[in-house]
């Protein structure tokens, strides 16, 4: 279903009076923009067969910026009208003072669409929506009779926004977003575990819940859940460590993305600031933030300032070559902004945020990796992760990992951390596979307090040297 889009300069807002107002607002100033939005999200639990949670929420704001050298001065309001628009110019203001700012140049158009303007929230009725949760419930428990608790979520949301410049220039976007998400405990001998998988992306609800890919999402959450039935405890120490494709690129998000954020480097907090041009990571490495990525979560045809997602190469054959800007860090370190302006919503400033960040595959086999790796780790799945950017030490836990000895695979283990630094990681990636995945499309980052939908992914790789967090003392 196509829908309709969000016009509140036809409805509640005069264009030129609101154009008038934003020139009010951003005179003498170096930037400054109005972002108008609508969203409404609907999330279903069913918790043991029976719906747990069923809510549905829908807001719509606008925030007024005007931006002068570092400062920045920004008013948000729930009403969409000329006087709460008038008020907000006062405090905009209050960041610009006399002025003598010159208006930056405007983001270059574009005519490209990353996904379709559907509305997941219709994309079917509620009661197939209660239906498919039923039929995933049933479907669990008749895998495994272990299986003693099912809980699946789905949730959908639609976000249309509309961007005014001062020049005129009105930018518009909508964004569609699905998840699906499914977890089991299984009980053997009194001991309980948990597996948990999901997927999701920026489509229809619809999708998500034809057969074949909600009983892919069961089965693999219950073959994690049957793992870690027979993990033992994680060993502690320094060894090396084999991470998996695909989503345990959230260890790259956070221990390297995050450092490579535009804000963070003009700062001076980051622990890679400074280091433009050199070596930061093996030879072979090379990482992308890619918001051009079609139907992925963290996607954007736009970014929330108006300027055009983009494919920039952050580190290139282990060489630094580029960080992650919105408008103001760009201007204020004198490069072009590369579409990461991101905000959670109308009442969030923008600021510099990844969309899609992933390493590319490299030459060798994972077989071989895995093979190599003597005494060490093999770190499949990832659950939450703490990093500090300024010296970019990070920790991160695993929910799927195996203990692995001369080249083979052997027991599950469980309680593993991963501890250690960004730049010293990505100088000890020893092997890079052939086998880039993508996450599934679960990715969710935290900054400053706003979360905004993201993607991660990289091929197989060997770390060396990593500190391992675990339960038992490591054996000889």
């Amino acid at each position: 279903m196509t829908t309709s889009p969000f016009r509140p300069f036809e409805t509640r807002l005069d264009e030129e009076a609101a154009l008038a107002r934003l020139r009010e607002a951003t005179s003498g100033a170096d930037d400054g923009e109005l972002f108008l939005e609508r969203r409404r999200g609907e999330s279903l639990v069913l918790d043991d067969g029976r719906i747990r949670n069923a809510s549905y929420d829908a807001s719509e704001g606008f925030g007024l910026r005007a931006v002068r050298g570092e400062v920045a001065g920004y008013a948000h309001s729930t009403e969409i009208s000329e006087g709460s628009l008038a008020r907000a110019v006062e405090t905009a203001r209050l960041a610009v003072g006399q002025g003598g700012g010159v208006l930056a140049p405007p983001p270059p158009g574009t005519n490209r669409h990353l996904y379709a303007p559907l509305d997941p929230l219709e994309d079917m009725d509620f009661a197939g929506k209660i239906t498919g949760l039923k039929e995933i419930d049933a479907f669990a428990r008749d895998q495994d009779a272990r299986v003693v608790q099912v809980s699946a979520s789905l949730s959908a949301s639609l976000q249309e926004v509309e961007i005014l410049r001062p020049e005129g220039i009105r930018l518009s976007d909508i964004r569609p977003m699905a998840r699906l998400n499914v977890s089991v405990i299984l009980e053997e001998n009194g001991r309980r575990e948990t597996g948990t998988a999901g997927g999701g992306g920026r489509h229809g609800l619809a999708q998500l819940l034809e057969p074949a890919n909600w009983k892919a999402l069961v089965t693999e959450a219950i073959r994690i859940a049957r793992v870690n039935l027979t993990a033992v405890p994680a060993p502690a120490g320094m060894m090396d460590v084999v991470l998996g494709p695909g989503w345990p690129g959230i260890l790259l998000h956070e221990a390297i993305g995050h450092g490579l954020e535009g804000d963070f480097n003009r700062k001076q907090t980051s622990a890679f600031a400074g280091l433009m041009g050199q070596r930061i990571a093996a030879p072979g490495v090379t990482v992308l933030d890619d918001g051009t990525l079609p139907d992925r979560r963290g996607s954007l045809t736009i970014d929330d300032e108006g300027t055009p997602s983009g494919k920039n190469v952050l580190i290139e054959d282990g060489i630094l070559t580029g960080y992650m800007q919105d408008r103001q860090n760009a201007r204020l370190m004198g490069v072009k902004p590369t579409g990461n302006g991101r905000r959670e919503s109308h009442a969030h400033i923008p600021m510099p945020r990844m969309t899609n960040t992933y390493m590319l595959a490299g030459q060798d086999d994972p077989a071989a990796i895995l093979a190599d790796l003597k005494d060490g780790i093999w770190a499949v799945g990832f659950g939450g992760g703490q990093v500090d950017i300024t010296s970019g030490k990070f920790v991160f836990s695993c929910t799927e990992a195996y203990r692995v000895r001369n080249g083979q695979v052997g027991e599950a283990v469980r309680g593993a951390t991963l501890i250690g630094d960004g730049a010293t990681a990505l100088m000890g990636i020893r092997a890079i596979g052939n086998d880039l995945r993508l996450d599934p499309g679960i990715g969710n980052c935290g900054k400053a307090g706003q979360w905004v939908p993201v993607g991660v992914g990289q091929p197989t790789l060997m770390i060396g040297g990593l500190t391992v967090g675990g339960q038992a003392a490591r054996s000889a």
